[in-house]
């Protein structure tokens, strides 16, 4: 397909990355609420009396439901945080390749760990490490893949990558929930450890074809430039303006869960649907919506109305609002019987949409815009608007249980609008000062969907 062979085991590696990732984290709610963290389980966790103590020092005391949510916000905002740090040490001293193959280690094993609920805390603290080595720069491999001069190519093999992503990201939480419900957790937990030393095992088959750093051009210096400051200052603004939508978007795997269980039927003649199976509607929407979105905006690039990288963003914004008044809407028309199973069905494809406007978009220009002498660490950068927004939503989701559902999800609209908003107010600036930069930015109908969640 003209494209280098390193391309096509990156994208294997991270379908199975993705799968024993995202199968995992499906459960990850769900397990506590219902089973870890009620008595004859918490226990037996080692430490967590103190990491208990430690959050709730903080945050005051905490219900079952409220202290999961914490968990699930630190333990995610750290998953994005990390990407920051691994990137600078690959950049510096390990390069790109070591370090892949150092975060899938320590990711297998924390999935491993994750079976036992003695090793939990462990396990999350092996799984954050281990993402911080691969997430960013497996990225940054994929760009650096392909010569300066093919970009155009170079965007199509972002979209084959995410691909990889998104079919891990769509079967992780189907398998996994499954054998959750039928045979137990562990059973869940079990299977995405294998999926990611087999993740493993096929990045080691291609290392040969994988580049151990991301190349720099022979005439860079290692100063930067008042102008590469510049793009580096404005891919910031933009990083943070994409927390609102972040937040809007990412609740479907904290509390999303958590009220499908409480306040949805979800018995479908002789099927009852795994909680856990919401967790792929998106990542599927997302799959689906690549060619759709690809025709949508060639047409509109033939008009000359094609919105620029920073109007696809604003978009994914009152995208991310628009879904979360799906589920108000249900909540207010179903009054106090239970909500169809099809409107959460609805919430999470729109979220899948919104999620294909606005995070793609963010990483492709990034990887594109971003000085090559710190592209990886810019790529983990990326990742650290996501360490912001999940440590929000940690924190927003212990407020679920003092609202009623309606007002929950009601303000998830409203700062995924906030998004909108600022999008509308500084998107024209942004975009100037980036077209200003040193590199060409990425044209719009060469969107480089890597849909890295």
């Amino acid at each position: 397909m003209g494209h280098p062979k390193g391309l096509f085991y990156l994208a294997f590696t991270e379908a199975w990355e993705r799968f024993s990732f995202y199968g995992m984290t499906a459960l990850l709610v769900l397990y506590m609420v219902n089973q870890l963290l009620l008595p004859g389980h918490v226990e037996h966790i080692a430490g967590f009396a103190g990491f208990r103590a430690a959050v709730e020092s903080v945050v005051g005391p905490l219900s079952t439901q409220a202290l999961a949510s914490q968990i699930f916000g630190l333990y995610a905002c750290f998953v994005y945080f990390t990407p920051l740090l691994g990137g600078f040490i690959a950049d510096r001293w390990i390069g790109q390749r070591n370090a892949v193959v150092i975060g899938a280690l320590s990711m297998s094993a924390g999935h491993l760990a994750m079976a036992f609920d003695q090793s939990f805390l462990l396990a999350l603290l092996l799984l954050v490490v281990g993402s911080g080595f691969l997430k960013g720069n497996i990225s940054a491999q994929v760009g650096a893949l392909y010569p300066r001069e093919e970009e155009a190519l170079r965007t199509r093999g972002f979209a084959i990558f995410s691909m990889g992503i998104n079919f891990g990201a769509v079967a992780g939480p189907l398998l996994c929930g499954v054998l959750a419900q039928v045979y137990g957790w562990q059973y869940g937990f079990g299977i995405a450890a294998i999926f990611m030393l087999a993740g493993l095992a096929t990045y080691l088959s291609g290392y040969r074809h994988l580049p151990a750093r991301v190349a720099r051009r022979a005439r860079e210096s290692s100063v930067l430039t008042s102008a590469d400051w510049r793009v580096i200052l404005a891919l910031i603004a933009v990083m943070i303006i994409t927390i609102f939508q972040s937040v809007a978007y990412y609740q479907l795997a904290n509390v999303l869960p958590v009220w499908i269980q409480q306040h949805v039927t979800l018995d479908v003649g002789a099927l009852k649907i795994p909680v856990p199976w919401y967790q792929s509607i998106d990542a599927l929407f997302s799959i689906l919506g690549v060619p759709l979105l690809f025709w949508i905006w060639g047409h509109q690039a033939s008009r000359r109305r094609e919105p620029g990288d920073l109007g696809k963003i604003g978009i994914g914004a009152w995208l991310a609002a628009a879904s979360n008044l799906i589920l108000v809407v249900a909540i207010l028309g179903a009054g106090s019987a239970p909500v169809h199973a099809i409107c959460p069905f609805l919430y999470c494809a729109g979220q899948g949409i919104a999620f294909l406007y606005y995070w793609p978009t963010l990483l492709a220009l990034v990887s594109r815009a971003a000085p090559a002498k710190v592209n990886a660490t810019m790529m983990g950068l990326v990742f650290m608007s996501l360490f912001v927004s999940k440590n929000i939503i940690g924190w927003v989701g212990g407020f679920y249980e003092k609202m009623k559902p309606v007002e929950f999800w009601a303000m998830h609209a409203a700062i995924g609008a906030m998004g909108g908003l600022l999008v509308m107010l500084f998107g024209p600036r942004l975009s100037r000062a980036l077209g200003g930069g040193t590199q060409q930015l990425l044209q719009p109908s060469e969107l480089a969907v890597e849909a890295d969640r």
